[in-house]
């Protein structure tokens, strides 16, 4: 396993940066997802990682050997990288062992060595006894498990996933899920994935790494990203849930802050150090577990739309003091559209960031 350091990447196509100056450590081991929306830059900054791509600009280092950048580029075949492909990249008119032991073979490792090494990876990712299958005989997810296991068998330093599991179905998904997470505790190899999807980077990664417009926004842990979005693009990107205007009326306890908003005051999380001053607004991120349906306090709201799930129903609420704003709020049963209701406000999260003096009555 290799860790991986990024210094100021970029990688221009014409006058346009798909990667605009991205740095970025991977501890050996580690599992990092790129996490954003198609275009944001995640596939290209795989590829130069990869080395199918030449930096524009930059440095890419394993293990504080330069592979790209300074003059210098390392072939991928030279950097012991494995990648899984979205269209898994299968021989079609080879066997599965074959696929599964190509790469030995142009490394130059044959017989019964080789065998081992095949039959050790099929088993690996629960395939033993598809050896002599053709991958057209084989479902989705049992291609993607041939992908995962030639990579296995190459014993890489480094693991690459590009959209893995974007053409399964959601129940192969799951079970693929659960296949990458044990694939990365087998080989402790360090593994970047690159992914649409923020359920399978919060799921499966270590550290997620949220990009747009070609640089990276945010870099933490899952549960953290969740719950304390360093931006409001990061927050209306990851989860389901709202950014709205509030005032800043108070501290309170140890790491939360007083707020108004829609004519209702409730405690937050904040950050102290980042704190917007008294009488300020700021912005604040609402996920629908954050709010709840009230019998007395809260806020006045109208059921603009409600969505049942099953075990629960997803209401989208206005607020009468912004009819404008649609707000997510889990419930425990559908309401039907047009209720006139009050919502609680349990949590929140307060953005850092700068805030602005404004009246009193605007965000109250």
């Amino acid at each position: 396993m290799s860790a991986i350091s990024l210094s100021a990447v970029t990688k221009r196509f014409g006058d346009a940066a798909a990667v605009d100056g991205v740095s970025l450590e991977i501890a050996a081991g580690e599992f990092v997802a790129l996490l954003g929306a198609s275009g944001c830059g995640k596939t290209t900054l795989l590829r130069l990682i990869a080395g199918f791509d030449t930096l524009s600009s930059g440095a890419i280092r394993f293990d504080g050997t330069v592979m790209a950048g300074e003059g210098r580029h390392v072939p991928p075949e030279d950097r012991n990288v494995g990648i899984v492909f979205q269209s898994y990249a299968l021989w079609p008119h080879m066997s599965v062992a074959e696929n599964v032991g190509y790469p030995l073979r142009v490394r130059g490792i044959r017989g019964a060595a080789k065998a081992d090494k095949v039959a050790e990876a099929l088993a690996a990712v629960d395939l033993s006894g598809f050896e002599a299958r053709r991958p057209a005989d084989l479902s989705g997810g049992q291609r993607q498990r041939v992908a995962l296991a030639r990579c296995l068998a190459m014993d890489p330093a480094v693991v690459l996933l590009d959209e893995p599991l974007a053409n399964l179905d959601v129940n192969l998904r799951a079970s693929m899920e659960d296949t990458f997470k044990e694939f990365h505790e087998r080989t402790k190899a360090t593994m970047v994935y690159v992914t649409h999807d923020q359920a399978e980077a919060m799921a499966m990664a270590d550290r997620v790494a949220v990009m747009e417009a070609g640089r990276v926004l945010q870099v933490t842990d899952p549960v953290t990203l969740y719950g304390e979005p360093a931006s409001e693009a990061v927050a209306r990107f990851v989860g389901n849930g709202s950014v709205v205007d509030c005032r800043v009326v108070g501290p309170a306890a140890s790491g939360r802050a007083h707020v108004a908003l829609f004519g209702h005051e409730a405690d937050v999380r904040a950050d102290p150090a980042t704190l917007a001053p008294l009488g300020t607004t700021a912005r604040l991120c609402l996920r629908p577990e954050h709010l709840t349906l009230s019998d007395g306090e809260g806020f006045a709201a109208r059921v603009a739309k409600a969505t049942f799930k099953g075990s629960h129903a997803l209401l989208e609420v206005a607020p009468a003091a912004a009819p404008a704003q649609l707000l997510p709020v889990w419930a425990p049963r559908l309401v039907p559209t047009g209720t006139e209701v009050r919502i609680a406000i349990r949590d929140g999260w307060l953005l850092p960031g700068a805030a602005m003096r404004v009246p009193a009555a605007r965000a109250a």
